[in-house]
């Protein structure tokens, strides 16, 4: 029987797309969050929209409103925070549209009905927020790409980087995720500076994520081996290895060491929390 049967998304829009997220495919968002058989109870996306530019801009306003309804017919309920313009002291106009509010309240009190709540943001104002859906009894996890609170990667019960989540941030010109010829990204679990060599470990499929050792049956990662000569990044980024905040980029090949096994190549740091 699974752990958990009723779940909710909550996508901070705005704080996902300023950091690193822009282009989030949401149905694979969807399968991810309910990876187990859980029934995803609340889908919502929180997203500011500027009717003003909307009169005059036309692309803008096709664009955001062909996102809107793309998001929809995926099953999300898409939550509009119109964007209020204000002026400073020197005269300056900037517009606020911040909708950290209404997704706090929303999963606080739609936590009532739900086992699980998957906030999809970095922001360390949902702190207290994890905090308090933790003490009504949900178990919390949260997605995100760059700029991640670190008191939110320690408060919540899981953290994810949405960059390491499969085709969730597509990469481009590549085979399909996890085989010969693809690109993944993943981390390193193990490095030996002296010979310069090292292993990095991705997410093959959406499977039990606490099973992280690729030897065990049920494990849904998958591993390859590397040289130092194939990081495309700078050297320096070798002395903070093994590291499970940096985020890589690389190409699978056939190993040339292990029959049956990847090997690493163009090696890019792409994210570090």
């Amino acid at each position: 029987m699974n752990s958990f049967k009723k779940v909710g998304i909550y996508v901070d829009v705005e704080n996902i797309n300023r950091n690193g997220g822009f282009g989030m495919q949401y149905d694979v968002l969807r399968k991810f969050v309910c990876r187990d058989g859980a029934e995803p109870m609340r889908l919502n996306a929180y997203m500011g929209y500027d009717r003003q530019r909307a009169q005059f801009d036309e692309k803008y306003k096709e664009k955001t409103r062909n996102f809107f309804s793309r998001i929809r017919g995926i099953g999300f309920k898409l939550v509009e925070k119109e964007v209020k313009w204000y002026q400073d002291e020197n005269g300056n106009k900037f517009g606020k549209a911040n909708a950290d509010l209404d997704m706090a309240v929303d999963a606080l009190l739609q936590s009532e009905n739900l086992d699980r709540v998957v906030l999809v943001t970095g922001d360390g104002d949902f702190t207290q927020v994890v905090r308090a859906l933790q003490n009504k009894g949900c178990r919390v996890e949260v997605v995100a790409f760059d700029n991640v609170s670190s008191d939110l990667r320690k408060e919540t019960d899981i953290f994810i980087s949405g960059y390491l989540i499969p085709n969730l941030l597509p990469i481009r010109e590549s085979n399909p995720w996890g085989s010969v010829g693809s690109r993944v990204r993943g981390i390193c679990y193990y490095y030996r500076q002296e010979e310069g060599f090292g292993y990095l470990r991705f997410l093959s499929y959406f499977g039990p994520l606490w099973i992280t050792d690729p030897r065990e049956e049920l494990s849904p990662y998958k591993t390859a081996y590397f040289n130092a000569e194939h990081l495309m990044s700078s050297p320096s980024v070798l002395n903070g290895l093994p590291s499970r905040g940096h985020i890589f980029e690389f190409s699978l090949v056939k190993s040339e060491r292990y029959e049956g096994q990847f090997q690493a190549e163009d090696i890019l740091l792409v994210s570090k929390l």
